[in-house]
Formats: structure tokens, sequence, C-alpha cells
């Protein structure tokens, strides 16, 4: 049986062991070439909201890439996690508005929304529904191609800090979208 010291004890050295691994990636975070830099983008990640089981775990591996310098995989699992945002929020009219612009889709479930358009299709349909302007819009479909370069035999191989750079642009678009459809 354990006394309350004992558990006080254990308590305090589990506080000090993650005060420790939190100031140890602070400290790694600052060598560029340093996995532990992907602490950095968590502080990004912790302020969304609103984001399904499905979306969190998406973010989680791709941030979990980074740190195992899977780097292609990473910029993959970010844009599957904003897609799956967008066509969810998308879905909330009952895909009414989607219907309305694009007639011959017929969409009744984000499964046919996925099987019916492209990635690019859906994100000038996001354009034209008002949810982004063409400028953010022309940015989308730039993250949309550096996604494709990484999913597909390509000669590009992102490093670290395209990693970073990518996976933090897409927690700050998912932070804008958050605060558009609240």
């Amino acid at each position: 049986m354990s006394s309350k010291n004992d558990i006080d004890e254990a308590t305090k050295i589990i506080h000090r062991g993650l005060l420790f691994k939190q100031t140890s990636y602070q400290i790694l975070s600052t060598h560029e070439s340093s996995s532990a830099r992907a602490i950095t983008i968590e502080d990004t990640y912790k302020q969304l909201k609103q984001l399904s089981v499905k979306q969190d775990e998406l973010l989680r591996q791709s941030i979990r890439c980074i740190e195992t310098s899977l780097f292609r995989a990473s910029h993959v699992l970010a844009w599957a996690a904003l897609m799956d945002f967008i066509e969810e929020k998308i879905s909330l009219d009952g895909f009414v508005g989607v219907n309305s612009i694009r007639p011959k889709w017929n969409i009744k479930t984000t499964e046919e929304l996925r099987d019916i358009g492209s990635d690019f299709q859906l994100l000038e349909v996001l354009k034209e529904l008002g949810f982004c302007t063409k400028t953010e819009e022309k940015a989308l479909k730039g993250l949309l191609n550096k996604r494709n370069e990484c999913a597909h035999p390509t000669d590009y191989f992102p490093g670290l800090n395209e990693s970073l750079g990518y996976v933090s642009e897409i927690l700050r678009r998912l932070a804008n979208f958050q605060m558009k459809w609240k």
C-alpha cells in the first residue's frame, strides 16, 4: 500500500520529467536540423478547435512524420486533414450550396463528393460558395500542388524546413476556416 507521501513524491517526479521534456524540446528546436522543431507547430495545433477525431489524428500523424523524417508523408497527411475539414463543413447544408454551383454532381453524401470532384475542383467550389477569396483559393491550390508532388513519383523531396512550413501553413488555414465557420 502506498502512502500519501509516496504518491506526492511520484507526482513530483512525473511533473519534473514533463518539464524536462518540454524544456529539452525548446532547446533542441532552436537547431535548424533538429526534428524536435516539430514541437513548435504544436502551439498552433493546440489552438485549433472543431476538429473531428479523424482530422485530429491525421494532423497528429503528420507531425509525427516530421519528427521521424517522413517529410513527403507529412505533407500528404496534413492535406488530407484540411480536405476532410473542408468537406465536412461544405456538407453542413446537405450539399445544397455545392449542388447549386455544380448541379450535374448531384451530391448527397461526403463520399460522393470525394468521388466526383477532385481537390482542385472542390477548391474552386469553395471560392464560389464564398468560403475563401480568390487569393486564398490560389494559396490553397499551391498547397495542393505541393501535396501532389509528395504523393506522386517526382523529384521533389522536402526537408525538415519545407515540411514544418507546409504543416504550419495548413494549420493556419484550418484556423482561418474555423473562424469563418463558427
